[in-house]
């Protein structure tokens, strides 16, 4: 017997189905333009030739394939999972973690309706403990960096930073190098 409701299941069968249909219609709608990502540069561009006349152009042309290829691919998941859960419905076992066999809380079905985990044994929860290569190579910043940066940083603020330009003159005054007296000039 399962600890959601007819009106809870009803709703998140609802939710699965919507879904499900959005995701049809996507891939349906962009049917033919993801069938030809898998295609050659040239013949998914329509190009008669894959070198451009910009470089910038097949660079583009590489990270937009590459963007689509990676939300279809998540779309498709999420569409798989979807199916999943209405089969875990149809079969009385939705709403119940396939890994600890205890029951998923409603609230946690209503965010996201096809998950067949309870958080705490969500697939891909635990941190790596891997460290960025490059931390191999980094030394510590000396002791003491960033301690009173900002108090004699010489950073300029409101009116000290026009007291500093000022001196290389501005649009409506003739620009004399610091140093120099106008007065010495027109002599």
């Amino acid at each position: 017997m399962s600890h959601l409701s007819n009106s809870q299941l009803a709703t998140l069968k609802a939710a699965l189905e919507e879904r499900k249909e959005e995701l049809e219609q996507h891939f349906s709608s962009n049917g033919e333009e993801n069938s030809l990502l898998g295609d050659s540069l040239k013949i998914s561009t329509g190009e008669l030739s894959s070198v451009d006349n910009h470089p910038a152009d097949t660079g583009t042309e590489t990270f937009e394939r590459s963007r689509d290829l990676g939300i279809n691919k998540t779309l498709s998941e999420e569409f798989e999972e979807i199916e999943a859960a209405l089969q875990r419905m149809k079969d009385g076992t939705y709403g119940v973690c396939i890994a600890s066999k205890q029951n998923i809380p409603y609230e946690r079905l209503e965010a996201i309706p096809y998950t067949a985990y309870a958080v705490e044994y969500s697939p891909g929860r635990e941190l790596s403990s891997d460290r960025p290569v490059e931390e191999q190579v980094m030394t510590p910043p000396p002791a003491g960096a960033g301690e009173g940066r900002q108090e004699h940083s010489g950073r300029f603020d409101d009116a000290g930073a026009w007291d500093s330009v000022e001196d290389y003159g501005s649009a409506s005054s003739p620009v004399t190098p610091p140093g120099q007296d106008v007065e010495k000039e027109d002599s």
